[in-house]
């Protein structure tokens, strides 16, 4: 996928990805620091995000994952396939779940509610990317790091067709 760098505008600057990330880190500081929660990253996308997050958070935390996936090849999501996860118990705990993007909000409504189901007793949500489109998404998350135009975008997590991931910067085709 070597054409995609060359067919993209970086739309989001690695400088100003790592200022939202310092802000988020006040932000969940300010409501998680004494909650002691379980954070639980959705991946594979939001695994740059959780790594860069994560160290700026200076309280204890516990931390699994979920595995899921909508996108693969496409360019548009389709049905949540389960692939693994999450490994620790979450009833009876507060939960931070972090993603790279909320587009539909289809993912992250469909996980939350799985955590609730499975005995959470409080699910936040942190999507470093909110795509601003003309219908309203499945859910809002707690923490948003940036907002990003209705294109296909990529890098910082978000990939095109599994690639362009490491991306210090998110760029839209």
């Amino acid at each position: 996928m070597n054409e995609a760098l060359p067919n993209s505008d970086e739309i989001v600057p690695a400088a100003a990805i790592q200022a939202a990330l310092d802000r988020l880190a006040r932000e969940i500081t300010a409501r998680l620091a004494h909650s002691d929660p379980l954070v639980i990253t959705v991946m594979n996308g939001g695994l740059v995000f959780a790594g860069q997050l994560l160290p700026r958070l200076g309280f204890s935390l516990e931390c699994s994952y979920v595995h899921v996936r909508r996108y693969g090849a496409d360019t548009q999501g389709g049905e949540l396939v389960w692939i693994a996860g999450p490994q620790e118990p979450v009833k009876g705990r507060t939960v931070l779940l972090l993603d790279d993007i909320l587009d539909e909000g289809r993912t992250l409504a469909t996980i939350r509610q799985r955590l609730l189901e499975q005995g959470a007793i409080e699910v936040l949500t942190a999507a470093f990317a909110f795509k601003e489109r003309n219908q309203a998404a499945a859910i809002t998350a707690d923490f948003i790091g940036v907002r990003v135009p209705d294109r296909f975008v990529f890098g910082f997590g978000m990939d095109v067709e599994g690639r362009w991931r490491n991306l210090p910067s998110i760029r839209a085709l």
